[in-house]
């Protein structure tokens, strides 16, 4: 019997590149095409794990289909994917000098349709930003289509003063959570 056939839902570079840290490489990369839209009074863990599981059903493959989500939430309150730098600019005010959580959520599916899935909760706290510090983040163009406004892999790193959980998870993967579930599935990881 051969190796299990892995479709990663996800066009991100960086999801690639983290299922390659532990020695992954998908045989296909195929992202869903989905409404991310937000429901009415969506509390972010529920957001987070809705957007990871629609992208794994919506992902025609044989294989398995690796697809997740990651959500930067202030409270109650999901943040947005920033398209326009304004956004972005609203975001690291927020979360200027204080705490955030980003949700992680992945979903593995398998070929006879079933998933599992797992959610990674992390806590971010930014040191207190001046407005300096905001333009010349916001200059580098990191933050554009980043859940929250930033990339922790980037410049914004130097910004943070401490996260809870895992790196990879804030950067969106988290490994120890794909890689119980990946070998649970028969995929062959060291």
């Amino acid at each position: 019997m051969g190796a299990p056939h892995l479709t990663l839902g996800s066009a991100s570079p960086r999801r690639h590149d983290l299922l390659g840290r532990i020695g992954i490489e998908p045989d296909a990369i195929a992202p869903a095409d989905i409404d991310e839209t937000p429901q009415k009074g969506e509390l972010p863990r529920d957001y987070a794990m809705r957007m990871a599981a629609e992208k794994a059903a919506a992902i025609p493959a044989d294989g398995h289909v690796l697809a997740g989500d990651t959500v930067v939430a202030v409270g109650r309150r999901i943040l947005p994917k920033t398209e326009i730098e304004d956004e972005a600019r609203a975001c690291l005010k927020l979360m200027s000098g204080r705490r955030h959580t980003v949700l992680s959520a992945i979903v593995l599916r398998a070929p006879d349709g079933t998933t599992r899935s797992r959610l990674s909760e992390n806590i971010v706290r930014f040191k207190v930003l001046s407005d300096e510090e905001i333009a010349s983040y916001l200059a580098g163009g990191e933050w554009q289509g980043k859940a929250g406004g930033y990339a922790i892999q980037g410049a914004a790193e130097g910004l943070i003063q401490w996260i809870k959980g895992s790196h990879s998870s804030v950067m969106g993967l988290p490994l120890y959570e794909t890689r119980a579930l990946l070998k649970a599935a028969g995929f062959q990881i060291a």
